[in-house]
């Protein structure tokens, strides 16, 4: 029996790789350009676009990280879904359109070229900058995703780490090496469609199939009072107010994060924003909600008063989402859901590797090694760099796995995220919104995100009298907030040479 269930797994796998073996074909007709290649010559769909940058702000946290949170926290996990809804609204509604319009009038196709046009730079400084912190911390989240890749074939197919791991890398790459952009953003929409159903049909599956008793609220009072506390489990009150503010400000990384913005240079037109913004929000409230809710009802049904949860559910939870398919679906449809797992995870990793590529390809070696080269020259090189990133990544992650097996993969992928996020989003938020933002300020604002993160991540988190609340509030927001109080007060002292000038009449 166990046999026939893996192969039927198996079986469910080898049409999911087909299919975006099938898209990444597909759209290796459109790629003609560097434009192309990077961002789908900006004629992407809100469909494709709406559904891409959900799937790829998420990755395997929204199906692992968030579901284990949701059994660990209980009802204040609900924070989380509040800040990034939040998040993506304010993204959608007053960032978008600004930023599409300032990047296709600067004709840039990457990060690096919107801020260097932005700020009228007569030096690459920024561009090294922006490029340098985008390569290191896109390779860190990389790695992690992988290493979940290898994880989720090791505990839902009882295949080896470091193969899965591999099977992985090569399905990412075949499709991303075909198609480039556009069929990382079609297969992103494709992926996107599976976490949407499968995460929203799931907890109305397991709702119905549990024995409620006296219901859900009453079931987790009798594991844990403090896990139908919404302001909180801690009897400190401060402590629960740092907790309510890091589970609501990890949406702050969708206000500007590279993997996303780039999405937004993509979309073809400002209509298209318009409606992608009610894609974006629905998927966001229903998926984001559901994971939550499938981790509630996990630690109703499978854990008892005075259990360790982490010795049932896996460190931080992790093991929620494979425990609770095998339990109430079918062999067909757990397959399924590996494929949803791996689809959250590649989502990210196509996207991110794309991102790597055009920062090494475009903005080291052409813009400042090889400016003689036009774009049309660069697409067999990119391809190449898209290749040798994956490879770091992987190493990165087999040498994780191989030093540290107890590890717990999710502060890796957090901080990978987090560092992105407090790298760039301040950065954007400011260049969008005053024209007084120099590039001074600018550059200040990306370092002070970079090194606040390993700050306080690895010495404020680790100190006695504040370490705990801060390990509750996590990098990002306080990270994101010296940010931007950096950029503002260097933006003062080093002022924009034009500042009276709107820069969205600058074009190059």
């Amino acid at each position: 029996m166990q046999d026939e269930n893996f192969i039927i797994k198996v079986g469910v796998l080898v049409v999911y790789v087909g299919i975006l073996f099938l898209i990444g074909i597909l759209a290796s007709k459109r790629i003609k350009s560097m434009s192309d290649y990077y961002v789908g010559g900006k004629k992407m769909g809100f469909w494709a676009v709406a559904f891409s940058a959900r799937a790829t702000g998420e990755s395997g946290w929204l199906l692992i990280g968030l579901t284990g949170m949701g059994a660990m926290a209980g009802y204040s996990a609900y924070w989380v879904v509040l800040g990034e809804l939040l998040g993506v609204f304010i993204s959608w509604q007053f960032m978008a359109k600004l930023f599409k319009r300032r990047s296709d009038e600067y004709k840039a196709i990457t990060i690096p070229d919107y801020l260097e046009s932005h700020f009228k730079s007569t030096t690459n400084t920024l561009r090294i900058i922006s490029a340098s912190t985008l390569v290191v911390f896109v390779v860190i989240y990389v790695a992690s995703q992988m290493d979940v890749t290898g994880i989720a074939f090791e505990s839902m197919l009882g295949i080896d780490y470091r193969i899965g791991a591999l099977i992985g890398f090569c399905i990412v790459l075949a499709y991303i090496f075909i198609g480039g952009f556009v069929a990382a953003v079609w297969s992103d929409m494709f992926q996107g469609v599976l976490m949407f159903f499968g995460l929203v049909l799931l907890p109305i599956v397991v709702w119905f199939s549990m024995d409620h008793g006296a219901g859900i609220t009453a079931g987790l009072n009798a594991i844990d009072p403090t896990l139908t506390q919404v302001m909180g489990r801690s009897d400190d009150g401060l402590m629960n107010l740092f907790t309510i503010i890091g589970f609501s400000m990890i949406g702050l990384g969708f206000l500007g994060s590279p993997q996303v913005y780039v999405r937004f240079m993509s979309i073809k037109s400002d209509k298209e924003i318009d409606k992608g913004k009610w894609v974006a929000l629905l998927f966001t409230l229903l998926t984001d909600a559901a994971a939550v809710t499938i981790g509630i009802l996990a630690r109703v049904y499978f854990t008892k008063e005075g259990q360790d949860p982490e010795a049932i559910l896996g460190n931080g939870g992790e093991d929620v989402l494979s425990m609770i398919t095998n339990k109430f679906l079918p062999t067909v449809l757990v397959a399924i859901f590996i494929a949803i797992v791996l689809s959250a995870i590649m989502s990210t990793i196509d996207s991110l590797l794309i991102l790597a590529s055009s920062a090494i390809t475009r903005d080291f070696y052409q813009k400042i090694f090889r400016p003689d080269l036009k774009d049309e020259d660069l697409t067999k090189f990119s391809r190449l760099v898209t290749l040798a990133m994956a490879i770091a990544a992987l190493g990165i992650a087999i040498l994780l796995y191989n030093l540290y097996p107890d590890r717990q993969i999710f502060w890796i992928m957090i901080f990978g995220w987090s560092g992105i996020a407090a790298t760039f989003c301040p950065v954007i938020i400011l260049s969008l919104f005053w024209k007084g933002y120099s590039e001074k300020g600018a550059i200040a604002s990306m370092i002070t995100g970079f090194l606040s993160v390993i700050f306080f991540k690895f010495v404020v988190s680790n100190m006695e009298s504040v370490g705990a609340y801060f390990r509750e509030l996590d990098v990002l927001a306080p990270s994101f907030a010296l940010a931007m109080i950096v950029g503002y007060v260097v933006s003062k002292i080093f002022p924009a040479e034009d500042v009276g000038t709107c820069r969205d009449t600058h074009n190059t």
